[in-house]
């Protein structure tokens, strides 16, 4: 091989024929700098023994191709090919229950260091993180829209055709389910998304403020689009409101 065609492939990571397009060198370093640069990485992050508690004692261990360890070796040797390469599916492993955090001797926290890979993900567009929220869309445009996503009434077939003959595993009498979801949803779709306007504006702008509807913008550009739409009517609507309170 050239010493031409050796640089070249130094500055690519990934199989040309994967489904994940080669990545240069540079955005592996960019992409490691938002993670390490976060205010919560050293918090995280304060070395490794290589002793293994945390995978020993992880659930998401058992069940697949998921260690902790890993990934805190790969963040700690600063592996920018192997961080990009977690980040393309093992990060989305992590059930977020930090039993790393409360077994590892030397006070790391990989749940805490996922969470940070993950917001990078999301922040850089991957399309692991797209595929891993796109299933939330519904959820988000429920509470944008509505503020509640669910109430008692809607857990049937018909209200959740997409879920197909697993309905019938959730699907049950009123009464039961009025027992497992708390009483604030008042029981039904007409009461449960009667949300105060008021209560709408403040949790919109909280997202805006918070940054999470730049996120979203980079997931699900269409979900953004909906969603900006819905809160500019609600705005005006708050606003005429307001103009008539000041009125009386």
């Amino acid at each position: 091989m050239s010493h031409s065609s050796a640089t070249r492939i130094q500055e690519y990571i990934g199989d040309p024929v994967s489904d994940v397009p080669p990545v240069e060198r540079e955005q592996l370093e960019e992409i490691f700098q938002d993670i390490q640069g976060d205010l919560r990485f050293d918090h995280e992050l304060n070395g490794c023994l290589n002793c293994g508690i945390c995978t020993a004692t992880c659930p998401a261990a058992h069940y697949y191709d998921f260690s902790p360890r890993e990934i805190v070796q790969l963040l700690w040797t600063e592996n920018l090919e192997g961080i990009y390469d977690a980040m393309q599916e093992k990060i989305w492993s992590c059930a977020q229950c930090y039993t790393c955090a409360a077994r590892c001797p030397f006070g790391n926290s990989p749940g805490g260091l996922i969470m940070l890979m993950r917001e990078t993900a999301i922040k850089h567009g991957m399309e692991s993180a797209k595929a891993v929220l796109r299933p939330f869309s519904r959820v988000m445009l429920k509470l944008i829209s509505t503020g509640n996503q669910l109430s008692p009434d809607m857990i049937n077939p018909e209200g959740f055709a997409d879920w197909g003959p697993n309905v019938s595993k959730v699907d049950a009498p009123l009464a039961i389910l009025r027992k497992a979801i708390p009483m604030p949803t008042l029981h039904t779709t007409k009461t449960a998304w009667e949300v105060n306007l008021k209560t709408s504006v403040e949790l919109y702008t909280i997202w805006e403020e918070t940054g999470v509807l730049d996120s979203l913008e980079t997931i699900d550009e269409n979900l953004f689009d909906v969603i900006l739409d819905i809160m500019d009517e609600k705005r005006d609507d708050y606003e005429d409101w307001m103009d008539e309170q000041d009125d009386d």
